[in-house]
Protein backbone atom coordinates (compact mmCIF):
# COMPACT_ATOMS: atom_id res chain seq x y z
CA UNK A 1 0.00 0.00 0.00
CA UNK A 2 1.13 3.36 -0.75
CA UNK A 3 -0.11 6.50 1.27
CA UNK A 4 0.50 10.31 0.26
CA UNK A 5 0.09 13.29 1.75
CA UNK A 6 -1.56 16.60 0.89
CA UNK A 7 -2.59 17.39 -2.15
CA UNK A 8 -2.90 20.98 -2.52
CA UNK A 9 -4.07 23.33 -5.76
CA UNK A 10 -2.56 26.71 -5.14
CA UNK A 11 -3.39 29.35 -8.47
CA UNK A 12 0.16 28.79 -9.79
CA UNK A 13 -0.38 25.32 -9.89
CA UNK A 14 -3.60 25.53 -11.71
CA UNK A 15 -2.26 28.33 -14.34
CA UNK A 16 0.73 25.94 -14.66
CA UNK A 17 -1.58 22.99 -15.55
CA UNK A 18 -3.92 24.79 -17.78
CA UNK A 19 -3.86 23.87 -21.85
CA UNK A 20 -5.74 25.00 -24.72
CA UNK A 21 -7.91 22.05 -24.29
CA UNK A 22 -8.04 22.41 -20.26
CA UNK A 23 -5.85 21.40 -17.96
CA UNK A 24 -3.30 18.90 -17.69
CA UNK A 25 -1.48 17.21 -14.70
CA UNK A 26 1.08 14.12 -16.82
CA UNK A 27 4.04 16.42 -16.55
CA UNK A 28 3.47 16.95 -12.48
CA UNK A 29 3.27 12.85 -11.29
CA UNK A 30 5.14 11.07 -14.33
CA UNK A 31 7.96 10.24 -12.67
CA UNK A 32 5.86 8.39 -9.97
CA UNK A 33 3.19 7.10 -11.49
CA UNK A 34 5.07 3.82 -12.29
CA UNK A 35 5.14 3.29 -8.22
CA UNK A 36 2.08 4.52 -7.38
CA UNK A 37 0.05 2.42 -9.68
CA UNK A 38 2.07 -0.68 -8.95
CA UNK A 39 0.71 -0.72 -5.35
CA UNK A 40 -2.30 -2.98 -4.45
CA UNK A 41 -3.73 0.03 -2.78
CA UNK A 42 -2.81 3.91 -3.45
CA UNK A 43 -4.32 6.45 -1.07
CA UNK A 44 -3.66 10.39 -0.74
CA UNK A 45 -5.25 13.12 1.23
CA UNK A 46 -7.40 15.63 -1.10
CA UNK A 47 -6.59 18.68 0.27
CA UNK A 48 -8.63 20.78 -2.23
CA UNK A 49 -12.80 20.74 -3.47
CA UNK A 50 -13.79 20.32 -7.19
CA UNK A 51 -16.33 23.18 -6.82
CA UNK A 52 -16.04 24.24 -10.67
CA UNK A 53 -14.58 27.93 -11.97
CA UNK A 54 -13.52 30.25 -11.29
CA UNK A 55 -10.87 28.75 -9.69
CA UNK A 56 -8.68 29.55 -6.69
CA UNK A 57 -6.16 28.37 -4.42
CA UNK A 58 -5.60 30.01 -0.68
CA UNK A 59 -7.34 30.18 1.66
CA UNK A 60 -10.67 28.90 -0.26
CA UNK A 61 -9.76 26.15 -2.88
CA UNK A 62 -11.24 25.17 -5.74
CA UNK A 63 -9.27 22.74 -8.68
CA UNK A 64 -9.89 21.93 -12.01
CA UNK A 65 -11.51 18.60 -12.03
CA UNK A 66 -8.72 17.65 -14.22
CA UNK A 67 -6.97 17.75 -10.87
CA UNK A 68 -8.57 14.36 -9.55
CA UNK A 69 -8.34 12.72 -12.59
CA UNK A 70 -4.81 13.39 -12.95
CA UNK A 71 -4.43 11.88 -9.36
CA UNK A 72 -6.51 8.34 -10.43
CA UNK A 73 -4.19 8.33 -13.56
CA UNK A 74 -1.02 8.29 -11.28
CA UNK A 75 -2.40 5.33 -9.83
CA UNK A 76 -4.56 6.66 -6.61
CA UNK A 77 -7.56 4.42 -5.55
CA UNK A 78 -8.77 6.18 -2.60
CA UNK A 79 -9.04 9.76 -1.66
CA UNK A 80 -9.48 10.70 1.71
CA UNK A 81 -11.32 14.34 1.94
CA UNK A 82 -12.11 14.67 6.06
CA UNK A 83 -9.70 18.20 6.13
CA UNK A 84 -9.72 21.84 6.59
CA UNK A 85 -10.22 22.93 3.31
CA UNK A 86 -13.45 20.76 2.31
CA UNK A 87 -16.26 23.00 2.49
CA UNK A 88 -14.36 26.10 1.50
CA UNK A 89 -16.94 26.60 -0.83
CA UNK A 90 -19.90 25.50 1.10
CA UNK A 91 -22.32 23.55 0.35
CA UNK A 92 -22.55 23.32 -3.88
CA UNK A 93 -18.47 22.52 -3.31
CA UNK A 94 -19.03 19.33 -1.42
CA UNK A 95 -21.94 18.41 -3.03
CA UNK A 96 -20.20 19.02 -6.73
CA UNK A 97 -16.70 17.44 -5.19
CA UNK A 98 -18.49 14.00 -4.44
CA UNK A 99 -19.91 14.06 -7.54
CA UNK A 100 -16.55 14.41 -9.51
CA UNK A 101 -15.16 12.13 -7.92
CA UNK A 102 -17.91 9.51 -8.13
CA UNK A 103 -18.26 9.99 -12.21
CA UNK A 104 -14.40 8.86 -12.30
CA UNK A 105 -14.87 5.97 -9.93
CA UNK A 106 -12.40 7.13 -7.15
CA UNK A 107 -13.13 5.81 -4.27
CA UNK A 108 -13.31 8.16 -1.41
CA UNK A 109 -14.48 8.88 2.46
CA UNK A 110 -14.06 11.25 5.65
CA UNK A 111 -17.15 13.13 3.85
CA UNK A 112 -20.97 12.27 3.10
CA UNK A 113 -23.95 13.68 1.40
CA UNK A 114 -26.02 13.03 4.57
CA UNK A 115 -26.48 10.90 7.65
CA UNK A 116 -28.12 7.62 5.92
CA UNK A 117 -25.36 7.97 3.55
CA UNK A 118 -22.82 7.79 5.82
CA UNK A 119 -24.42 4.78 7.97
CA UNK A 120 -24.49 2.63 4.01
CA UNK A 121 -20.75 3.71 3.62
CA UNK A 122 -18.78 4.28 6.57
CA UNK A 123 -15.91 2.71 7.24
CA UNK A 124 -14.86 2.52 3.75
CA UNK A 125 -14.20 -1.35 3.19
CA UNK A 126 -11.92 -2.22 0.54
CA UNK A 127 -11.26 -6.02 -0.24
CA UNK A 128 -7.78 -7.02 -2.12
CA UNK A 129 -5.89 -9.87 -2.37
CA UNK A 130 -8.15 -11.46 0.34
CA UNK A 131 -7.47 -9.35 2.64
CA UNK A 132 -10.67 -7.03 4.65
CA UNK A 133 -9.54 -3.38 4.86
CA UNK A 134 -10.88 -1.04 6.78
CA UNK A 135 -10.21 2.65 6.65
CA UNK A 136 -11.76 5.72 8.30
CA UNK A 137 -11.05 9.02 8.44
CA UNK A 138 -11.14 12.71 10.52
CA UNK A 139 -10.28 16.16 10.53
CA UNK A 140 -9.65 18.51 13.33
CA UNK A 141 -11.39 21.32 11.67
CA UNK A 142 -13.40 22.88 8.57
CA UNK A 143 -11.65 26.42 9.55
CA UNK A 144 -14.91 27.30 11.29
CA UNK A 145 -16.63 27.03 8.23
CA UNK A 146 -19.93 25.18 8.76
CA UNK A 147 -20.90 22.08 7.41
CA UNK A 148 -24.68 22.69 5.53
CA UNK A 149 -27.18 19.51 6.03
CA UNK A 150 -27.73 17.44 5.09
CA UNK A 151 -24.29 16.88 3.94
CA UNK A 152 -21.46 15.52 6.93
CA UNK A 153 -17.72 15.74 7.69
CA UNK A 154 -16.12 13.87 9.95
CA UNK A 155 -14.19 15.76 12.71
CA UNK A 156 -12.49 14.28 15.68
CA UNK A 157 -14.44 13.69 18.35
CA UNK A 158 -13.16 10.76 21.24
CA UNK A 159 -17.12 9.44 21.54
CA UNK A 160 -18.05 9.61 17.74
CA UNK A 161 -14.87 7.59 16.84
CA UNK A 162 -15.03 4.99 19.66
CA UNK A 163 -18.86 4.33 18.32
CA UNK A 164 -17.69 4.15 14.39
CA UNK A 165 -14.82 1.86 15.66
CA UNK A 166 -16.90 -0.81 17.34
CA UNK A 167 -19.54 -0.41 14.40
CA UNK A 168 -16.28 -1.19 12.24
CA UNK A 169 -15.37 -4.06 14.07
CA UNK A 170 -19.03 -5.92 12.62
CA UNK A 171 -17.55 -5.71 9.42
CA UNK A 172 -15.01 -8.18 9.99
CA UNK A 173 -12.01 -6.22 9.01
CA UNK A 174 -8.35 -7.81 8.98
CA UNK A 175 -7.22 -4.61 9.68
CA UNK A 176 -8.56 -1.20 10.39
CA UNK A 177 -6.59 1.85 8.97
CA UNK A 178 -7.11 5.40 10.13
CA UNK A 179 -6.17 8.91 8.04
CA UNK A 180 -6.25 11.91 10.60
CA UNK A 181 -5.92 15.26 9.54
CA UNK A 182 -4.21 16.61 12.77
CA UNK A 183 -1.34 18.34 14.75
CA UNK A 184 0.38 21.60 13.72
CA UNK A 185 1.68 23.41 10.74
CA UNK A 186 5.04 23.49 10.19
CA UNK A 187 5.90 21.74 13.29
CA UNK A 188 8.65 18.68 12.67
CA UNK A 189 6.86 16.68 15.69
CA UNK A 190 4.13 15.39 16.41
CA UNK A 191 2.48 17.36 19.57
CA UNK A 192 0.74 15.67 22.63
CA UNK A 193 -2.90 15.67 21.21
CA UNK A 194 -1.83 13.82 18.04
CA UNK A 195 -0.29 11.39 20.84
CA UNK A 196 -2.82 11.28 22.74
CA UNK A 197 -4.89 10.61 19.50
CA UNK A 198 -2.71 7.92 18.12
CA UNK A 199 -3.07 5.82 21.80
CA UNK A 200 -6.70 6.10 21.95
CA UNK A 201 -7.04 4.71 17.92
CA UNK A 202 -4.54 1.61 18.92
CA UNK A 203 -6.40 0.73 22.45
CA UNK A 204 -9.73 0.97 19.87
CA UNK A 205 -8.34 -1.57 17.26
CA UNK A 206 -6.61 0.52 14.60
CA UNK A 207 -3.28 -0.95 13.56
CA UNK A 208 -2.13 1.80 10.98
CA UNK A 209 -2.68 5.43 11.07
CA UNK A 210 -1.54 8.14 8.25
CA UNK A 211 -1.43 11.57 9.24
CA UNK A 212 -1.47 14.99 7.24
CA UNK A 213 -1.72 18.40 7.84
CA UNK A 214 0.73 19.96 9.20
CA UNK A 215 2.12 20.37 5.13
CA UNK A 216 6.13 19.27 6.72
CA UNK A 217 7.40 15.12 7.29
CA UNK A 218 6.52 14.12 11.22
CA UNK A 219 8.39 11.10 12.32
CA UNK A 220 7.21 7.44 11.99
CA UNK A 221 6.89 5.43 14.98
CA UNK A 222 6.69 1.70 14.91
CA UNK A 223 5.58 -0.14 18.23
CA UNK A 224 6.68 -4.16 17.73
CA UNK A 225 6.11 -6.92 20.01
CA UNK A 226 8.60 -9.71 19.80
CA UNK A 227 10.07 -8.43 16.49
CA UNK A 228 7.19 -7.67 15.31
CA UNK A 229 5.53 -4.50 14.14
CA UNK A 230 2.16 -4.65 15.93
CA UNK A 231 1.04 -0.77 15.10
CA UNK A 232 2.71 2.17 13.46
CA UNK A 233 1.83 5.73 12.89
CA UNK A 234 3.42 8.45 10.22
CA UNK A 235 2.36 11.24 12.16
CA UNK A 236 2.61 13.66 8.92
CA UNK A 237 3.75 12.54 5.58
CA UNK A 238 4.06 16.32 4.45
CA UNK A 239 2.90 17.94 0.87
CA UNK A 240 2.72 15.25 -1.87
CA UNK A 241 2.08 18.67 -4.18
CA UNK A 242 1.47 22.15 -3.14
CA UNK A 243 2.87 25.93 -4.12
CA UNK A 244 3.98 26.32 -0.41
CA UNK A 245 7.54 28.22 0.16
CA UNK A 246 7.79 27.88 4.01
CA UNK A 247 10.89 25.71 4.77
CA UNK A 248 10.34 21.84 4.42
CA UNK A 249 6.89 22.06 2.82
CA UNK A 250 8.23 22.32 -0.87
CA UNK A 251 7.51 18.04 -0.79
CA UNK A 252 7.12 14.85 1.87
CA UNK A 253 6.83 11.37 2.17
CA UNK A 254 5.23 8.54 0.88
CA UNK A 255 4.29 5.80 2.84
CA UNK A 256 5.12 2.40 1.90
CA UNK A 257 3.25 -0.11 3.68
CA UNK A 258 3.39 -4.31 3.11
CA UNK A 259 0.43 -6.81 5.16
CA UNK A 260 0.14 -9.96 4.26
CA UNK A 261 -1.81 -12.99 6.04
CA UNK A 262 -0.77 -16.31 5.47
CA UNK A 263 -4.19 -18.45 5.88
CA UNK A 264 -8.11 -17.19 6.88
CA UNK A 265 -7.47 -17.88 10.31
CA UNK A 266 -4.37 -16.11 11.01
CA UNK A 267 -4.01 -12.35 11.84
CA UNK A 268 -2.85 -9.54 9.04
CA UNK A 269 0.76 -8.75 9.54
CA UNK A 270 2.28 -5.56 9.07
CA UNK A 271 5.33 -6.85 7.33
CA UNK A 272 7.45 -4.00 6.46
CA UNK A 273 6.86 0.31 6.43
CA UNK A 274 9.30 2.61 5.30
CA UNK A 275 8.93 5.89 3.34
CA UNK A 276 10.29 7.40 0.39
CA UNK A 277 11.18 11.35 -0.41
CA UNK A 278 9.46 13.97 -2.79
CA UNK A 279 10.42 16.63 -3.88
CA UNK A 280 7.92 19.41 -6.27
CA UNK A 281 10.49 20.81 -8.48
CA UNK A 282 9.26 24.35 -9.65
CA UNK A 283 10.82 24.89 -12.89
CA UNK A 284 10.09 27.05 -16.54
CA UNK A 285 9.90 24.88 -20.13
CA UNK A 286 9.03 27.34 -22.93
CA UNK A 287 8.39 30.02 -20.72
CA UNK A 288 5.84 28.49 -18.68
CA UNK A 289 5.55 27.56 -15.11
CA UNK A 290 5.63 23.72 -14.21
CA UNK A 291 5.60 21.55 -11.29
CA UNK A 292 7.17 18.07 -11.50
CA UNK A 293 7.35 15.66 -8.32
CA UNK A 294 10.84 13.98 -8.04
CA UNK A 295 11.27 10.58 -6.05
CA UNK A 296 14.19 11.13 -3.90
CA UNK A 297 15.84 8.18 -2.50
CA UNK A 298 18.86 9.20 -1.20
CA UNK A 299 19.14 10.81 2.28
CA UNK A 300 15.78 9.87 3.36
CA UNK A 301 17.28 8.57 7.11
CA UNK A 302 18.21 12.54 7.32
CA UNK A 303 14.81 13.76 6.85
CA UNK A 304 12.32 11.96 8.62
CA UNK A 305 13.47 10.16 12.35
CA UNK A 306 12.19 7.02 13.48
CA UNK A 307 11.48 6.97 17.31
CA UNK A 308 11.99 3.88 19.38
Amino acid sequence: MIFAGDAMQHLPQIRAAQTPDGYNYDSCFYLLKEKIASADIACVNFETTLAGKPYSGYPQFSAPDEFASGLKDAGFDIFFLANNHVVDKGRRGVERTLGVLDSIGVKHTGVFRSKDFRALNYPLMVIKNGIRIAFLNYTYDTNGLPVTAPHMVNVIDTLQMKSDLRLTQLYNPDIVIANMHWGDEYVTRPNAEQKRLASFLFRNGVRIIIGNHPHVVQPLVKNKTNNEIETVVYYSLGNFVSNQQKINTDGGAMAEIVIHMTDDNSPVKIKSCSYSLIWVRKHTENGKLKYTLIPVEEHKKKAIPELT
